[in-house]
This record gives C-alpha cells, structure tokens and sequence, in this order.
C-alpha cells in the first residue's frame, strides 16, 4: 500500500474524480457515519458533503489527510493531527482511519495504521494517540489487537460524546542477533542483563547488527566482543522471535535471529570486557543446564529457549 497526503487543486478544491473515489469509500461505512452522526444521512451521504468534511479537518493546524492506495485503488483514508489542541498532550493523534468496507478482512487496515505510525515514527514522535467512540467496541477491538491501550476517558471536543482516548508507543525497529553457545554437555552460555524497560533477564551474547551486516556476521562479531572468543562461528539457526525494550532511551521493537554454535565450557576472557559489559548493562554469567533452564523462574529471551534447545537435541519437552 501506498500512502500520499491528499492532493488539492489550484483553488485548495478536491479533484472530481478523486472526490468522487473518496465519496465512494466514506458511502461504504454507512453504520460507522449512523454511530458517529458526522453526516446528516448515513444513507445518502454526498461528495458535496465530504469535501467539506475534509476541508473542514485540514483547516485545523498540523492536521494531514492521507489517501491509501493499492494496485491504483483507493483503500482507506486516514486524518492526522500533529498536536492536540490540548497543550499539555505531547502526541500526534489519528483523527480518522477508514477502509473501503468492501476491502474488509485483507489487512489493509493494519496496513493503513502501521503506514501512519511509521509517519510519526519518522518524523521523530515517540507515540500516537487517538478517540474511540463508547459504542464502538469494533474500533476498540481493532486498535487493541494492534498494541493501542486505553489511557483516559474523556468526551470530544466536537460534539461531546463520550470516548476511550487510546495510546500507542512508536518503537523503533532494531534488527539484532544472538549465539546460543552450548558446551559438550549442552548446557548453555548466558549473560545477566539489566533493562530499564523489562528488567533482569538472561540472554545470550549478542546485539543489534550494523549498517551492511548480515545477522550471522553480526552474531559472530557481537558474540567476539562480549566473551572475547573468537574461535567459534555460528552454526544453524534455532530461532528468530521479537520483543520490545528500551535502548539508551529509545523504545525499540528487536527482530533476532539466534544461531548455535558448540565449544569448551570456559568463562569470558579479554581486557576490553569491562567496559564492553558496563554498556550493555550485564551485570554477570553463568552456564545452564537444560534442567536449571526448565525449572527457573527467571526471566529469559527468548521464554521458549528450554524448548528450543531440548527440540535442537532431539527430546521430549513437556514443560
């Protein structure tokens, strides 16, 4: 999907036949237009009628209209404002996100938002909010399911009906990588960390890949600085998972691969480790049997990790 602000012509009207296109779509929502009461006849809503709409909503400073398009069609519509007329709100707010009802459970709504949220994302805003009518448990639905959490409750400011004001944390995406390293007993290599987002944990070496590096070339250097072994190379891949975190500050959502590699049972070795270790926060080390992975209650990334690692040796897993 393609997504484009709104095109005006010389006189700041909207083309005919994009009009026509956008009436289309806006005619295509009759109950949500009955819920909301934003048009005087669900059932018969004219071109007339959304072009003041839209002319209405890009009056107001900051605020965007976007055009989602697909295979050259008009899909969905979506209406940004960049500040609240609330000073003491920080975030950018999604006024309006439609798609074409007849377009309904192909993922162009997720499509739509998630182009949105990379809009905000790049012009460097850490979070998007938005209002969802009470008697809308569909909408409530749909941006729950996509990491929206309701933060107040509060009526709007233009016709005063009562709404969830929803709030979503734009991450950063980080691609990153990871070596399980496992001795010839199987156990495996651990750091301690310590995050200011999630807390303690324990993971294995590894980090956030540099600009023109392939994951394995990233888990092998990470792996090198971290434990100063420069002996192994990682082996198959076990697993690629996702999580969120707080990096230097920055909320980041961390796509990793995580390899194997096998070698001796020994401790890190190296004089740059200290400081290595200060700046990811590790705080120590340990090798686990599969048994201590399976019976703690620490926390552990990924969770699946006893799993994973008794299915690479070919066991039963009952946990």
């Amino acid at each position: 999907m393609r997504l484009d602000p709104l095109p005006l012509g010389p006189d700041h009207d909207i083309p005919g036949p994009l009009l026509t296109e956008v009436t289309s779509l806006y005619a295509s929502h009759r109950d949500f237009h009955a819920l909301s009461g934003d048009c005087p006849d669900p059932d018969d809503i004219r071109p007339e009628q959304v072009a003041a709409a839209l002319a209405a909503e890009s009056a107001n400073p900051g605020a965007e209209v976007l055009l989602g398009r697909a295979a050259g069609r008009l899909i969905g519509v979506a209406i940004t404002l960049a500040h609240h007329p609330d000073p003491a709100d920080p975030d950018p707010w999604i006024g309006l996100l439609l798609v074409d009802a007849g377009t309904r459970r192909q993922g162009y709504g997720r499509q739509l938002a998630g182009l949105v949220e990379d809009r905000f994302r790049s012009a460097g805003r850490t979070a998007v909010r938005l209002a969802v009518l009470d008697d809308n448990p569909e909408a409530l639905a749909f941006w729950t399911a996509l990491g929206y959490e309701v933060v107040d409750r509060r009526k709007d400011l233009q016709l005063g009906r009562p709404c969830a004001v929803l709030r979503k944390a734009l991450r950063t995406p980080r691609a990153s990588a990871r070596v399980a390293v496992l001795d010839p007993d199987g156990s495996v290599f651990l750091f301690r960390y310590d995050n200011e987002e999630v807390g303690v944990h324990w993971a294995m070496p590894g980090g956030g890949l540099e600009d023109g590096e392939s994951p394995r070339e990233g888990a092998l250097r990470e792996l090198r600085e971290e434990t100063g072994w420069d002996d192994l190379e990682p082996g198959p891949l076990l697993c690629t998972w996702e999580h969120d975190f707080t990096r230097a500050g920055v909320p980041v959502r961390q796509h990793e691969h995580i390899y194997v590699a096998r070698g001796p049972r020994r401790e890190p070795a190296g004089d740059h480790l200290a400081a290595t270790h200060a700046e990811d926060a590790i705080l120590n080390w340990r090798w686990w049997t599969r048994q201590e992975l399976a019976d703690t209650t620490d926390a552990l990334w990924p969770p699946r990790l006893p799993q994973l690692l008794a299915e690479l040796e070919g066991e039963p897993w009952s946990g």
